[in-house]
């Protein structure tokens, strides 16, 4: 049992109706995970809904973050986020490892996080290859 689900029997919280149309595959899909999870269909349903909406809520909040950064702060959090270190990154761009400890610490002041692995976890969706390839011309 997931633990919203065991929090929502405790107090005995009752999902408002909602009614969607889906496509049968998902239909069949979504039968089949409530079936192994042993819980209603529109009880699963409920509880992906509100997974996908905090998830597009966070996926909102990243994007509007990004935005902020100036154009070298994005540069550098692509490159945090393919996995260099600070010196590979200060050698790509050449600039000194100083000018690339200042952006770091700027980018994860904007995004409200305490490092760079937080800043890889928080963008673990997003696809940084092409500044994997610009920053190796």
């Amino acid at each position: 049992m997931m633990p919203w689900q065991w929090l929502r029997r405790v107090f005995n919280y009752q999902q408002p109706e909602v009614v969607f149309h889906f496509e049968t595959e998902i239909v069949e899909a979504l039968r089949e995970m409530a079936a192994r999870q042993q819980c209603s269909e529109s009880e699963l349903a409920a509880d992906l809904l509100t997974f996908a909406i905090a998830q597009r809520k966070i996926a909102d909040e990243n994007l509007a973050c990004w935005r902020v950064l100036s154009p070298r702060e994005q540069e550098v959090a692509a490159l945090v986020c393919l996995g260099d270190t600070n010196r590979q990154i200060a050698a790509r761009l050449r600039l000194s490892l100083e000018t690339i400890k200042t952006h770091v610490r700027n980018i994860l002041r904007k995004f409200n996080l305490a490092s760079k692995d937080e800043l890889r976890r928080a963008f673990s969706e997003w696809d940084f290859s092409p500044w994997d390839e610009v920053s190796r011309l």
